[in-house]
């Protein structure tokens, strides 16, 4: 099989590695744990000032303010205090929306930014439930000044409903490509929605919806969510103006798992799959559960449970590591069977989701895919001041997909 194996050329940069809370003795005898509140603070600031995830677009200054309310772990007091930051500007937005509609707009940007911290990684008690709810409050009041418009899209699906933002470009005849967007573990459609406007002017088209287990999905993770997603290109097949043979899949970590399982489950029906940071094998299993992601500091605070809170059943440890080893694209008998084209992105040094997981993936199967593999990247092969989320999105991700789809694709831009 042939792989396409594309190695960014990028300087060294330092990887991080956060502690964890509990504590955790490694082979050389020393400790991880959970950051201490002190150390979640001044991490979140560096990351804020450095546009590094998951603080990309906030202003170290709002950050700072909020946590002047934070002195202890309590996670309604953490939404409390961004709220309240946030509220200042969602005000002020509402305030000037018909006077200074472009203040306004960049108010809401910024409350939505801070209210989305402010329920980080989930909305996992009352207070981080609310923050979360005015996160879409806000994104939606932004999302009214887009041109083209942003349609809210509402799928019946097993009695509930699947919940996406669609839009589709301006000034196109006949029917468009799309891209369905799948968030990751802590990310949500609403950043996937702010992202993939990028792909509009090349005439395509994109659907984003919050992956099983986040945000507003029905269904949590389980070894037959999947069937969320089908039910998905189901809906983008019958919209008239979406071209149904060119329809391709992008996902981001949890979304990248996605991504890969419906390449394989839905290859007739899909264009192609870009996966940046796909959980295949080893992810799953015990060892790297206990080794790699208890401790992971590449990981800002509260991983595991955030990981628990998306799986279908799971609220201990112990569940969770049960769980996880059944969701395996290995486990599951699909890795090695035909996929739809795919690229493959990621970091060597990626401690969140291991590089061999992206290898075996590439290494499997009949279909020869595309990589652009970071060897000095992190999680989703981002790398500080060098390789920053956004530059891999229009770069890499955006170029690939529109070859995929076979549009016009844009030159690379130069560093």
């Amino acid at each position: 099989m042939k792989l396409n194996l594309r190695f960014a050329s990028v300087a060294p940069v330092f990887l991080f590695f956060f502690l964890t809370s509990i504590i955790i003795p490694t082979a050389l005898g020393q400790e991880r744990r959970e950051r201490t509140l002190d150390e979640i603070k001044t991490e979140a600031i560096r990351r804020a000032e450095n546009g590094m995830y998951p603080l990309i677009g906030l202003d170290p200054g709002d950050v700072r303010e909020a946590f002047q309310s934070i002195h202890t772990t309590d996670k309604d007091e953490w939404a409390t205090a961004f709220m309240g930051v946030a509220d200042r500007y969602m005000n002020e937005g509402k305030s000037l929306e018909k006077t200074d509609p472009a203040k306004a707009n960049a108010d809401y940007i910024r409350a939505w930014k801070i209210y989305s911290f402010g329920r980080w990684p989930v909305p996992a008690s009352p207070k981080k439930q609310e923050a979360y709810h005015r996160a879409l409050e806000a994104f939606l009041a932004h999302a009214r000044f887009f041109d083209p418009p942003l349609e809210v899209v509402h799928i019946p699906f097993e009695g509930k409903e699947i919940i996406g933002y669609l839009r589709l470009p301006k000034n196109v005849a006949g029917p468009v490509p799309l891209v369905i967007a799948v968030n990751g573990l802590d990310s949500r459609k609403e950043d996937l929605t702010e992202s993939f406007s990028a792909i509009l002017p090349f005439g395509v088209g994109y659907l984003a919806v919050d992956g099983p287990g986040t945000g507003q999905a029905p269904v949590k993770v389980s070894e037959t969510a999947n069937r969320m997603l089908s039910r998905v290109i189901d809906y983008a097949q019958s919209r008239p103006e979406v071209d149904k043979n060119k329809i391709a899949m992008h996902g981001v970590s949890w979304g990248a798992y996605w991504a890969t399982k419906m390449a394989i489950l839905e290859r007739a029906r899909l264009r192609g799959a870009s996966a940046q940071s796909p959980p295949t094998d080893r992810f799953f299993e015990k060892e790297f559960v206990n080794d790699k992601l208890l401790g992971n500091r590449e990981y800002l605070f509260d991983q595991i449970p955030a990981l628990m809170s998306i799986c279908e059943g799971v609220t201990t440890l112990d569940q969770l590591e049960d769980f996880l080893p059944k969701i395996s694209l290995t486990k599951q008998g699909l890795l090695g069977q035909p996929t739809a084209p795919m690229l493959i992105i990621g970091g060597a040094l990626d401690t969140q989701v291991p590089i061999s997981d992206l290898y075996l993936l590439l290494s499997k199967g009949d279909v020869p895919k595309e990589a652009w593999i970071n060897p000095q990247g992190g999680h989703l092969g981002r790398q500080v001041k060098v390789w920053p989320d956004p530059r891999i999105f229009k770069e890499v991700i955006i170029p690939w997909l529109l070859r995929d789809l076979d549009v016009a694709a844009p030159t690379l831009a130069s560093k």
